[in-house]
């Protein structure tokens, strides 16, 4: 076996998460690929192996779960809001533990970016302002434009809460060791907290304090679930994805604090555009970090060196990995061992069967001896 490579030794170790210890610092970062249940939207037992082969990862982080049919914003997505959710859950979860590995749930309302075909009854997609978001919607039949939203009203709110707090019972229920909130890459938590999609005048917009609430009850109301050390946030302050407008530095100043002050066990942190440039003007992610000294989970564009490197300098906790991990269900060996990484055929990301999903290959005993 050869020793680790040292760019990547920092990765290596053992890290406590609260009462969970984490075999090493390598996270794989929520992947969505549409490949529930079309019926049901329930985990099968194709995921069940999937996470399963990728169990090496400190800690997993699952695709993307609609809270309730109002969050779907993909076709193909799973749902964490019914029985049968719940038991297709049970079978990747098990898997996942039977190989000693640590699963979190990511809990995901995509609000505005979804389309009538994807919603309960036809209904319009909701959002905290009526405002019709650029791009496509992936619905069962294709890609089809996005529409106006219809902006919740005051009374709708608590019951968006009461969508996630439910959700964290069910994925209790469905043996995840946690759950990450997502509220990034533009959908409905960010929605709330940027000012290009929230023009709201009531309790929930206009102020940063008002703005943030919406994401701050959904941390307690999670947070009541598991315990605040096993749950974390996702956010993505200086991405322009999903048309949710330019980065706001002031805004990701305050809710670090904020979730600081929540108790809330961790951030992850996509650092840039996402998927995109990783310098954004007006952001210093450095000094961002000192604004919540508790874990840190680095994301967007790491490599092992970069990873190692954020970790021995106190940059970052953890350091999630997403695209490596669709095409090297053995990133952990794969950067122990200084081994080049298998890229992803683009073609098999979203949808499908086992092709292009369990199919990848481990590096082979010779390539790693």
């Amino acid at each position: 076996m050869k020793t680790p490579a040292n760019s990547a030794a920092a990765l290596l170790s053992p890290y406590s998460l609260g009462p969970l210890t984490l075999r090493n610092r390598v996270v794989m970062a929520p992947l969505t690929r549409s490949r529930a249940d079309a019926q049901t939207l329930a985990p099968r037992a194709l995921n069940a192996e999937y996470y399963a082969q990728r169990a090496g990862a400190g800690l997993i982080i699952s695709e993307g779960s609609q809270v309730s049919q109002q969050g779907q914003g993909y076709a193909w997505t799973p749902g964490i809001y019914s029985e049968a959710q719940i038991a297709g859950w049970r079978q990747v979860t098990d898997a996942v533990h039977a190989l000693g590995g640590t699963i979190f749930i990511q809990l995901w309302h995509v609000g505005r970016i979804s389309h009538p075909e994807l919603q309960p009854d036809g209904a319009l997609p909701v959002a905290p302002s009526a405002i019709r978001p650029e791009g496509q919607a992936f619905t069962n039949d294709g890609f089809k434009p996005m529409v106006e939203p219809r902006a919740l009203t005051t009374d709708e709110i608590p019951g968006i809460v009461e969508q996630f707090r439910q959700a964290a019972r069910n994925a209790r229920a469905a043996g995840f060791d946690g759950a990450e909130i997502h509220s990034a890459n533009g959908y409905l938590l960010e929605q709330f907290l940027r000012s290009h999609t929230n023009r709201r005048s009531d309790a929930w917009g206009g102020s940063l304090e008002n703005r943030t609430r919406l994401l701050l009850e959904v941390v307690a109301a999670v947070g009541s679930v598991f315990g605040l050390e096993r749950t974390g946030v996702r956010l993505s302050p200086a991405t322009t994805v999903n048309d949710i407008g330019p980065g706001e530095p002031e805004l990701a100043a305050y809710v670090l604090k904020a979730l600081d002050a929540s108790g809330v066990g961790f951030v992850h942190m996509v650092e840039g555009v996402t998927g995109g440039a990783r310098t954004v003007e007006g952001f210093d992610f450095r000094a961002l970090r000192k604004l919540f000294p508790r874990t840190w989970i680095a994301n967007n564009g790491y490599d092992g060196a970069l990873g190692a490197e954020a970790v021995a300098s106190g940059h970052a906790e953890l350091v999630a990995f997403g695209k490596p991990w669709i095409s090297n269900p053995d990133l952990v060996e794969r950067l122990a061992t200084g081994l080049p990484l298998a890229q992803p055929d683009k073609a098999t990301l979203y949808g499908g069967d086992a092709h292009g999903y369990t199919d990848y290959p481990r590096a082979t005993p010779a390539a790693i001896a």
